[in-house]
């Protein structure tokens, strides 16, 4: 069957629930066939945090992860030009993610495991650090915590993508500086949400022009050092493009599939 047909398919089997009541507070769950209880992978997309990228840009990982066994909660947020920002689009992450023990379907939710690419990538590192958020933090008393996180070339340091980009869409997520809002950096990075306990996967290119391998050489040379289970795997050109890594029939998601069937969980799919 054509690869658009059996997408076709996939998007028409799958359901849309709200876990808020803003537009943008929705997810999309897709549910392999069979009893269950199934893996849980919580996609979260990317985009700069701008509300011109939606969830969509996901559905080739979701239709493939479907394929492999596992239930796939594709989850919305509030983005900057649309009610995000700080810490709006944080407080949606962490609902999105708490809101799948909502879900009315067979899931297996000590068997959960995040993917984020980009900007979703950041948030996937952040919510992997939720427990070492103060009480009353944005995303603090997670309901609902993973037992594993894939960031696909993630803002993994997002004071270091600040400096970078001379602000950019970090100064647009977080309305300000490191310099002027320390507190909310100290919340909002995952670099100051190291050690966390949960095994991790990244993957970027080093030829990434978009976001720079080096924030998350940054932040798994940060978490090596505070023994944390954090593993880089790094493309070399052409391959690691930004946005190769959410097309499923590529080499960058090849290493996803193969962490995921194997010692970071139980076997799933083929």
């Amino acid at each position: 069957m054509p690869r658009a047909r059996l997408l076709i398919d996939f998007l028409k089997r799958g359901s849309t629930h709200r876990y808020g009541p803003h537009r943008s507070q929705v997810g999309d769950l897709h549910v392999p066939a069979g009893p269950g209880p199934h893996p849980l992978a919580v996609t979260i997309h990317g985009g700069s945090w701008q509300a011109r990228y939606g969830r969509v840009v996901m559905r080739g990982l979701a239709a493939d992860l479907v394929r492999r066994g596992f239930a796939v909660w594709n989850v919305e947020y509030r983005r900057v030009g649309d009610g995000g920002g700080w810490a709006a689009t944080f407080d949606d992450a962490a609902a999105a993610i708490d809101h799948a023990r909502h879900l009315d379907a067979a899931l297996d939710l000590d068997d959960v495991t995040l993917i984020g690419h980009s900007a979703g990538g950041h948030l996937a590192l952040w919510a992997a650090g939720r427990t070492l958020l103060p009480a009353g933090a944005p995303g603090a008393d997670p309901a609902l915590m993973p037992q594993r996180v894939v960031a696909q070339a993630p803002v993994a340091d997002l004071a270091g993508a600040y400096e970078r980009w001379r602000g950019g869409a970090v100064r647009a997520l977080m309305g300000g500086s490191p310099t002027e809002l320390p507190d909310a950096y100290a919340l909002a990075d995952p670099m100051g949400l190291i050690p966390t306990t949960l095994p991790i996967l990244i993957v970027h290119g080093v030829g990434d022009e978009t976001v720079s391998v080096e924030l998350s050489r940054h932040y798994a040379g940060r978490a090596g050092e505070q023994g944390a289970d954090v593993e880089l795997v790094e493309f070399q050109p052409p391959a690691g493009a930004h946005r190769a890594h959410i097309d499923p029939r590529g080499p960058e998601w090849k290493p996803v599939a193969g962490w995921l069937a194997g010692d970071a969980r139980g076997p799933v799919g083929g």
